[in-house]
């Protein structure tokens, strides 16, 4: 697929509206597809890893899948930095195939590596769910940019709904062919994946990212495609007139790096995203144990699938009113609400003590908190780079959200084991302060920020 960002001048300027409209009906028909795959894989990939490998690694098993989805981010970023948004994401939700297709193997064969090795590539999936975000905005107007992301953000919402019910029915149905219990779903996962990458191959055309650039080319100048030339045309140029930057061969995440840290609102963005994630992660993860601690055995999952429940209702069903409010109020209103939101969470959930519906109300704050963090940072993000890097740039939020979130249930752990889960949100509540500074910052006369 050519990459070149020529664009003829004596060309038609092709229909925006029409390919964005298109865009968006397709993005969010794969993402129910996809959101099917992933969320199947969370809700039974810590019971089949305890049957293989003990319970003991249940949870490495399941954070194995958080990672994979944070570092393939990188590669393919690479690929649609080079090749356009449709080849990266096919090969994304492809990798999360083959992952499928290795943990039932793994299942068959109680072959522990395998396992983790079909963990760590069933993360394409969600890498693939996670760019699609990012998808949606590369034609979107500027007054609607935040509606249209948050609408395939939302979209994962019905995907995570549904899913439970495949899940089972995939289970029994599979175990009749002859497959070990808990293996079905994830051969399920992949034939979603497959049939996601599949409708993407074959519609998503024309390819909205590349379209951008080459509307971005008629209308700027094209700066030769070496490193130094591309980062510094980046680091010195406002986003309110992007310059069209072919997109350089070496444009990893240490240039991506560069490009972030010479813009103020792309700095703002991924810490957004990030911090939200970090602070969800934290304090979501041993939601559970804290439930374990007040409730008896027999009771303890059905409370924790009511409270996750209402948090994931949170997260996502409430998506489209954060992103009108986010073209409304601006994007840096609604990180600071985001913010707000996540800090009454760790203070409604740390004082709750065992008191299940305070609690509940806590990870519902919770939910929204990461939803307005994630959208409007996103959204922020996205339109403060040039169409050129932006895919890479956008890979580098991607794996340091994924890292965030993994260190975070990490240490979650060790912190709710040694001082509490009141300690635990207290914590995070200080991880999120230092973003209200940042996003309260006022940016300097003539530093490059958002567009427009």
């Amino acid at each position: 697929m050519a990459t070149d960002l020529t664009a003829p001048g004596t060309a038609a300027r092709p229909d925006i509206a029409s390919i964005q409209r298109r865009t968006l009906r397709l993005l969010f028909t794969t993402q129910i597809v996809g959101g099917v795959g992933v969320t199947i894989g969370i809700a039974v990939g810590a019971l089949l890893a305890a049957r293989i490998a003990g319970t003991a690694v249940a949870g490495v098993a399941q954070s194995a899948g958080v990672v994979g989805a944070a570092l393939l981010a990188v590669p393919v970023t690479r690929i649609m930095a080079r090749h356009g948004r449709r080849p990266g994401l096919v090969v994304a939700y492809a990798v999360g195939a083959v992952g499928g297709v290795l943990v039932v193997l793994s299942a068959m064969t109680h072959w522990i590596p395998l396992l983790f090795l079909g963990m760590l590539l069933f993360g394409g999936g969600t890498a693939a769910n996670l760019q699609a975000r990012y998808t949606a905005v590369d034609l979107a107007e500027p007054a609607r940019r935040g509606r249209q992301l948050s609408l395939i953000v939302w979209a994962t919402t019905i995907g995570a709904v549904a899913a439970p019910n495949f899940a089972a029915l995939a289970d029994r149905v599979t175990t009749g062919w002859g497959l070990p219990p808990l293996a079905g779903p994830f051969a399920f996962s992949s034939a979603a994946f497959v049939l996601a990458a599949v409708v993407l191959l074959g519609l998503l055309r024309p390819d909205p990212l590349l379209t951008a650039r080459r509307l971005a080319a008629a209308d700027t100048p094209v700066v030769p495609p070496t490193d130094a030339a591309a980062t510094a045309a980046v680091a010195e140029a406002p986003a309110a007139a992007p310059v069209a930057v072919r997109a350089p061969r070496g444009a990893g995440m240490r240039a991506a790096w560069s490009v972030v840290r010479a813009r103020p609102a792309a700095r703002l963005g991924v810490a957004a995203v990030a911090v939200g994630h970090l602070v969800m992660v934290a304090v979501m993860a041993m939601t559970p144990v804290r439930l374990g601690e007040s409730h008896a055995d027999a009771d303890v999952l059905r409370l924790v699938g009511i409270v996750l429940s209402l948090h994931i209702a949170g997260m996502y069903a409430f998506s489209p009113v954060v992103g009108w409010l986010t073209d409304r109020l601006g994007r840096r209103a609604v990180i600071l609400g985001g913010v707000g939101f996540l800090l009454a969470a760790c203070a409604v959930a740390g004082t709750a003590g065992h008191h299940t519906p305070r609690l509940s109300v806590g990870l519902v704050l919770l939910g929204l908190g990461w939803s307005g963090t994630m959208v409007a940072g996103s959204t922020l993000l996205s339109e403060s780079v040039p169409a050129g890097v932006r895919p890479s740039v956008q890979g580098f939020c991607d794996l340091v959200m994924g890292l965030a979130g993994a260190a975070a249930a990490v240490v979650s752990g060790f912190v709710m084991q040694f001082a509490g889960y009141p300690v635990l949100t207290l914590l995070a509540a200080v991880a999120a302060a230092p973003l209200v500074a940042l996003a309260l910052r006022p940016v300097p006369t003539g530093a490059p920020d958002e567009e427009g």
